[in-house]
């Protein structure tokens, strides 16, 4: 009986070269395309970021326009309050005495007093002819009151009458009711006379309607 001989069956040989060849040829091609994936995606993602940016930008755009018209209405805000004039506060002081108004004042009153001390220093009677018109009188009623005074007075500034206490020139009743014309009243012939004019004005009307009561009544 013959040795069995071993066969090897063709098929178990060795693999051809081109099949060895091809694999990383294929891997190679793998690489290549898994690449030009990867640099398409980020192309994508570039290209999406400068797309996104655009309504993006436009809105900075528009918030900076914003912003500056509002600094532009600000400055002119503020311009425009620079331009107005003050206000007056409440608090500033409102009557201030104007110096050259209280200077014609004070002008005034000296003149006055100078033109009543000159009238006190003159006769009466031409005292009383310059006091009429101050009581709306006229020189035509001049003649009464002389005819009157010289009943009461005599047109003395010290006359007294002992029965009746009545004083001065006018013969005030009492003497001290002429305090409301002046002060000096016991010794001054303006203030006497003003304040018998006036007490002519208010009970009679007129010199010449005190004159005509004194000859009726014997007294006024």
């Amino acid at each position: 009986m013959s040795k069995h001989v071993k066969h090897v069956p063709k098929h178990r040989a060795a693999p051809p070269q081109h099949t060895l060849a091809k694999a990383p040829r294929k891997a190679l091609r793998t690489t290549v395309l898994l690449s030009s994936v990867a640099v398409a995606a980020t192309g994508a993602t570039i290209a999406g970021g400068m797309v996104g940016g655009g309504p993006a930008s436009v809105t900075n755009a528009a918030a900076d326009a914003d912003a500056g018209a509002a600094g532009a209405s600000e400055r002119g805000a503020a311009a425009d309050v620079g331009d107005r004039e003050p206000q007056v506060s409440r608090s500033d002081p409102r009557d201030r005495p104007d110096p050259a108004k209280a200077a014609s004042l004070r002008a005034e009153a000296g003149e006055a007093m100078i033109r009543t001390e000159s009238l006190a220093e003159s006769d009466p009677r031409d005292i009383a002819r310059a006091l009429l018109d101050e009581f709306g009188f006229g020189l035509d009623q001049f003649g009464c009151l002389d005819s009157l005074y010289m009943r009461e007075s005599g047109w003395s500034v010290t006359a007294d009458n002992p029965s009746s206490s009545a004083y001065g020139i006018p013969q005030a009743l009492p003497g001290s009711k002429m305090a409301s014309a002046g002060a000096d009243w016991a010794t001054n012939p303006v203030t006497q006379i003003r304040w018998g004019l006036g007490y002519i004005q208010d009970r009679y009307g007129s010199p010449c309607g005190a004159w005509a009561h004194s000859e009726s009544n014997g007294w006024y």
